[in-house]
């Protein structure tokens, strides 16, 4: 047999003259791949850049084994060339080896080219893939029985160990958790708790961190059983335009990094911590903790799992607006005082319509792949446009019960600094009327309704704090009015310079 072999620099001359390279990374036990921009150096280190969020990098953050395949194909079989590289993939960190290799890169990619020349490289992740075996391939020669050539680089090989393998399953559970959003849980507790201590005087600070776990765990449970039934429903199985992190759920069971048993176990167990907290609150504070946590469990449980499936018969907005609004706010002023009130539901409100917006403006999104699988929530129901007018009729509505309440003496006049994110509602709203069908463009709603919700349970809870005697201060009011207005002005216009940039990237990208 023939046997010819061709020099590294032979193989990085050839490396230089093709823009694109395949990129072949593990979805669980699958392979998945991809066309992406690439450099390399002289040793054969190859990188690659993507958007932050993108699948592709959770992939190899979760599984950095990578497989790569550069052709260059000069029309006809016998002038094709191969070059094959299999190795180890890593984010890279240190920022002068980013300049460099964006700066390099940008020659060959046009979105890499924008965001170098506009300074909005932290956009980007940049990928280093380092070689074990390198095998270059000319069609006429293995037409003629020749191996190709190989080059192994021993430095680079490894082998995962448990502890990696162990790791490498923990951020799949943080990503599968999506714990920026648990926030939808802590706010109506500490709003609760908040309302204890300005009506009825009282905190204890032991209730008050169980009541936080209890809330946090169900909705741990809650969001987790979501991503299981949607996917054995097929929901986010067909969902492409979903917007990350914000819609087509956490992504874990699409991508293969967690079994879809995995993700049904994980769940169940945050119910039965959740639940476990539930039982001692109904020994501690009465029965009425019990009927609180039994609509909280089967809410979690069958908000998408047959047969009830709630969010498929048009009531899962509603359901979530009363679990992550009034019971959990209900619930958290019932363990610090034993009552139950209606001056926490009126509080309530407010947040309840908000958590409620947030669920239903992530629902324009998934329009399309839920109508598909029959889940028939109210922006399915109503059609985006229709819907939009629905989504102005919360946010207004939210912010006419602040001041209904206010007006009525139901709530302290302290809470009005809640207002101060009206500005956030309006860019919502103008963003839903604009780009309801326009999933891409969407994502300042998306983000101005989750800040809306944090900041307005924020900012309501502060509120009912400040109203307490011993902490009533107006100066202390207007300054946090004052900051908290700056602050939202602050992410409202993030949020114009965030649109601009991805319009721009992907322009450049179809350039």
């Amino acid at each position: 047999m023939t046997t010819v072999t061709h020099s590294q620099d032979e193989i990085l001359s050839v490396l230089k003259m093709i823009p694109q390279i395949s990129v072949a990374t593990f979805k669980g036990s699958k392979i998945r791949t991809r066309m992406m921009h690439f450099v390399n150096d002289d040793k054969f280190n190859v990188y690659l850049s993507s958007l932050k969020g993108d699948p592709k990098i959770e992939q190899i953050t979760q599984n950095p084994s990578v497989s790569l395949l550069a052709l260059k194909y000069e029309g006809d079989f016998p002038a094709a060339t191969e070059v094959e590289i299999t190795g180890w993939a890593e984010i890279v960190g240190d920022e002068e080896t980013r300049r460099k290799w964006f700066v390099e890169e940008a020659s060959k990619s046009p979105i890499v080219k924008y965001l170098v020349e506009t300074g909005n490289t932290d956009k980007l992740e940049l990928i280093r893939v380092r070689p074990e075996t390198v095998k270059f391939r000319l069609a006429r020669e293995i037409v003629q029985g020749v191996p190709p050539t190989i080059f192994e680089f021993s430095e680079n090989c490894k082998e995962e160990d448990d502890a990696a393998m162990v790791k490498r399953k923990m951020k799949s559970w943080v990503t599968e958790m999506r714990l920026p959003f648990i926030t939808a849980s802590v706010i109506p507790v500490l709003l609760g708790t908040s309302i204890a201590g300005a009506v009825a005087n009282v905190f204890n600070p032991l209730f008050f961190v169980l009541a936080m776990i209890g809330g946090a765990t169900l909705h741990l449970g809650a969001n987790i059983l979501n991503d299981y039934f949607d996917h054995r429903s097929g929901t986010d199985d067909r969902n492409i335009e979903f917007i990350r992190p914000f819609s087509g759920g956490s992504r874990v069971i699409q991508l293969g990094l967690l079994t879809p048993l995995e993700v049904m176990t994980g769940g169940f167990f945050f119910l039965i911590v959740g639940a476990s907290i539930g039982l001692f609150f109904t020994w501690a504070s009465g029965w009425f903790v019990l009927l609180l946590m039994l609509v909280g469990v089967t809410s979690a449980i069958f908000y998408t799992a047959p047969p009830l499936n709630l969010v498929s018969r048009g009531i899962g907005e509603a359901f979530i607006g009363l679990n992550f609004g009034y019971l959990m706010t209900l619930g958290a002023y019932y363990v610090q005082t034993g009552e139950v009130s209606w001056v926490p539901l009126a509080a309530a409100t407010p947040v309840a319509l908000l958590i409620a917006a947030v669920l239903y403006i992530n629902e324009f999104p998934d329009y399309t792949a839920d109508r598909a699988a029959g889940k028939w929530h109210l922006v399915v129901r109503l059609g985006r446009n229709k819907a939009a007018v629905g989504y102005l009729g919360i946010i207004a509505a939210t912010y006419a019960s602040i001041l209904a309440a206010v007006a009525l003496r139901v709530m302290p006049i302290e809470t009005l600094i809640s207002l101060v994110t009206l500005p956030l509602a309006v860019k919502a709203v103008k963003y839903t009327f604009a780009y309801h069908s326009q999933s891409n463009n969407l994502v300042p709603a998306n983000v101005s309704t989750i800040n809306m919700h944090l900041l307005t349970g924020v900012l309501l809870t502060a509120g009912y704090i400040l109203s307490i005697p011993q902490f009533n201060n107006p100066i202390v009011t207007l300054a946090l009015a004052v900051a908290a207005g700056l602050f939202v002005m602050r992410v409202y216009r993030k949020l114009g310079r965030e649109q601009a940039l991805a319009v721009n990237v992907r322009n450049a990208a179809s350039s």
